[in-house]
Order: C-alpha cells, then structure tokens, then sequence
C-alpha cells in the first residue's frame, strides 16, 4: 500500500485508482438508459410513470449509504497514512454493519409508511398499482442497495479500485439482462423492473463481501471489531452526512428546475431531460476523477507528504479542468446532430442546443468544485464539506433560480446553474485556502497557489 500511495508516479497512481471508478459510473448511465428504454419499449404510460415515480428511491437509499461510505472511506484512508491499521480495521467494520442495519431499518419504515411516500412522491390513483409495486421491491432490497455502496469506497482505500469497478459492471449487467426478461418474458410488469434492480445490487453486494474477505487486507466484517468510540463515529458522520445531502440536494434542483420549466410548455421539459442525459455524461467522469483519488488525497494528508499531495491536487484539477473544456466544446460543436439523436424536432433540438451551452459553459468550474469538495471530505474537513453540499444545488442555486426565474424568465431559469456554479467555486477556494491556515506545516501554504 505504501508503494502504491506514497512512492508510485502521480500520474500512473491517479489513473489507476480513478479510471475504474470512470468506468464504473460509466456503466451505471448505461444501464439507467438501458432500463428507461426496456420500460418505454411496453407502451404502457401508467407502468412508465409508476417507474418514475419511484425512481428517487435510489438517491435516497445511495444517500443513506453514502453517509458510511464517504466517511468511512475518508477517515480510514487518513488512518492508512498514519499507519493505524489497527483503528482501520474497526472503522470498516463498523461502517459495514451500520449499512446493513440502516438498509433493514429502511425496509420497515418504507413498508410500514408506503402511502404517505408515494403520495410524496407524485402517485396517483392510475399509477398508483404500479409505482406501489416497483416500491415494494425496492423497499425489500433496500439493504442491498444500501450496503453495496459502502464496501465500494471502503476497499478503494487499499487501491483495490479493479475490484470495486468489476463489482459494479457484473452487477449493473445481470440488471440489465433481467430486466428484459422480467418485463416482456414472465410479465413482471413494475414489481419486475424492480426486482431485477434488486438482484443486480445483491449480486454487486455479494461479490464485494467476497473481495473484503479475500483480497482486502485492513477492511474487515468481523463482527468483533465493529464497536468504535463518539469521537470517531463522529469523524465519520461528519464527512459522510454533507455528503449524503449532496444526493438530496441533486434531487431536490432537479425537481425544481423541471418545476419551473414546466410552464413553458412540454417541448422544453423534454429538451431539459435530452440535456440532462447528455450533460451527465460529462459529469459523471469529472465524479470519477474526483473521487476516484479521494483515497490518494486522504493518504498523503494522514501521512503529511505536503509536496506529493501538492502534486496529486496539481494534476487533478488539470485533469478535471482540461478534460471539462475538451468534452463540453465538443457537445457544444456538434449539439444539433446530437439533440436529433434523441427527439429528431426542430423545436426541441433548438431548445436542446441553446440549454446545453447554459449548461456545459461552467463545467471547468464545476470540476474545480469536485476537487474542493473531494479534498474537504479526504482531510476530514466536515464544516467545509457541508457549505459545499448545500450551495451548487441547494441555497445558492434555489437563491439564483428564483431571482433570474422573476427578472429573466426562461432564459433566467437556464441560466441559473451556471451563476450557481461560478458562487459555489468562489466559495469552495476560499475554504480551500482556509485549511491551509489550520495546517501546521511551514510550507503547506503553497499547496493552494496552483
């Protein structure tokens, strides 16, 4: 491990810890798109909109999971670099365990509360069958759900980045075999599209517990090391909470955004979601660079090589900037031929065109948010992480939203992302260099003139 984090090239460990995580991530859009379209390929618009309607569930129940996952994964990788195996090894356990108890737990509150949800969530009367019978499902593989995350970030710590990514792929693929199979061949209908996302999260779940029990040498499920005191729970609960209201907060724009775009007529709904499709792509592998060297960044603060961690953050952020710049000119070059790919109409794909510059103009910004926030949670900076978790797309965005939403109308709603996001990093580099005042280090202060 210490070759690997503290002796190996930047560049080479980097990419390494990273790009599966890319990959990973990657593979999870696919089969999202995947399954959105085996759902669509029935015909049936009330089994479509039940499937909708309980598709927030999952960023719940990766919420909960984050709050172990995120914080158990920072502080055991500060642990690594102080060289405290042993504490290490509690920690993982206990965040294991608290998963699992935390998934059971959701299982019983989602079922004993499944109309008060669901009517939350937007079912009505002639959906209501449906999304009560994806619901269901999803509610009885809530552990799974919730415990498949945590071991992925935990084992990512130890460099066993391969493994995390394959479990995801495996899983992600038998979900999307099933759900064919489910859907058009033994007429599962919601309670089948349900089910086989259930499975393939239990089959990733599964296959982890077998990597921490085989190949993982300080991440444990013994039972016996699983009580930690306050004050590192707490450690962990810091980090991991901001984390898990970054989920919520992602959500929760969203629906505000479609709310306001809502009446300016249907055509631009649609053309948000082609945008939002298109714009994850980007995203989501900024998300894997940044996080995927959490671990690197963690490890070399509990360690306090000062001059490789300057390296490491040197070369992420020209990572996260570069490829921003490269893939958001791109989709910005060729968003005509591209928006025709989804829904070939001449409104939407102007409409399409014209939000995706709105959109992609502050991705190199949006990267340099991601490295923030990843070095916030990585140094166990709980304060920091929270003003982060709750500015993009939470207080500064719902602030810019309703401001341009009555000054500027659609063209102020379309814009508001991207002041979100210029406040948001100006933000996150003043608490970027803030930390460097609570080091005591003489030269830790030049880590942040990059």
């Amino acid at each position: 491990m210490d070759e690997l984090f503290a002796k190996a090239p930047v560049k080479k460990v980097y990419f390494q810890l990273s790009l599966p995580l890319v990959l990973a991530m990657i593979t999870s859009m696919i089969y999202n798109l995947a399954d959105t379209f085996f759902v669509a390929q029935t015909g049936d618009t009330k089994l479509v909109a039940g499937v909708t309607v309980g598709a927030p569930l999952f960023a719940f129940l990766i919420a909960i999971s984050d709050i172990f996952g995120l914080g158990g994964s920072s502080l055991v990788s500060r642990l690594y670099g102080k060289k405290d195996f042993a504490l290490s090894k509690r920690v993982s356990s206990f965040c294991q365990y608290a998963g699992i108890i935390s998934g059971l737990l959701t299982t019983a509150l989602m079922l004993a509360f499944e109309k008060p949800i669901l009517g939350f969530l937007g079912a009505k009367p002639a959906t209501y069958q449906a999304a009560s019978d994806f619901y269901q499902a999803i509610a009885l593989g809530a552990v799974f759900i919730v415990y498949s995350v945590i071991p992925q970030n935990l084992i990512r710590t130890e460099g066993l980045a391969k493994e995390s990514m394959v479990t995801t792929i495996v899983g992600t693929i038998t979900a999307i075999i099933l759900d064919p199979i489910f859907l058009f061949v033994f007429k599962m209908r919601a309670w089948g599209v349900g089910i086989a996302n259930v499975i393939g999260y239990a089959v990733t779940s599964f296959m982890l517990v077998y990597y921490v029990n085989k190949k993982a040498r300080y991440i444990t499920l013994d039972p016996k090391l699983v009580k930690i005191d306050g004050a590192n729970i707490k450690e962990v609960m810091e980090i991991g909470i901001p984390g898990s209201i970054t989920n919520f907060a992602q959500s929760f724009g969203m629906a505000l955004l479609t709310s306001s775009l809502a009446g300016y007529g249907a055509s631009r709904v649609a053309a948000l979601g082609i945008t939002q499709k298109i714009y994850n792509i980007v995203v989501l592998v900024m998300v894997g660079f940044a996080f995927g060297s959490q671990p690197l960044i963690g490890y070399n603060y509990g360690a306090k090589n000062w001059e490789r961690l300057k390296a490491i953050l040197r070369f992420d952020m020209l990572v996260e900037v570069v490829y921003a710049v490269i893939s958001a000119a791109i989709l910005l070059i060729f968003a005509h031929p591209i928006a025709a790919l989804f829904m070939n109409k001449p409104a939407i794909i102007t409409s399409t065109s014209y939000m995706l510059l709105a959109t992609l103009i502050t991705t190199p910004l949006v990267g340099l948010i991601l490295v923030y926030t990843t070095v916030f949670q990585s140094t166990g900076n709980g304060f920091a992480a929270l003003i982060m978790a709750l500015s993009r797309q939470g207080v500064i965005y719902v602030f810019a939203l309703e401001l341009l939403k009555n000054t500027a109308g659609y063209h102020g709603i379309l814009w508001a992302q991207s002041v979100s996001d210029v406040l948001t990093c100006l933000i996150g580099y003043a608490e970027f260099k803030n930390i460097s005042n609570d080091i005591q280090v003489n030269s830790i202060k030049h880590i942040l003139v990059l």
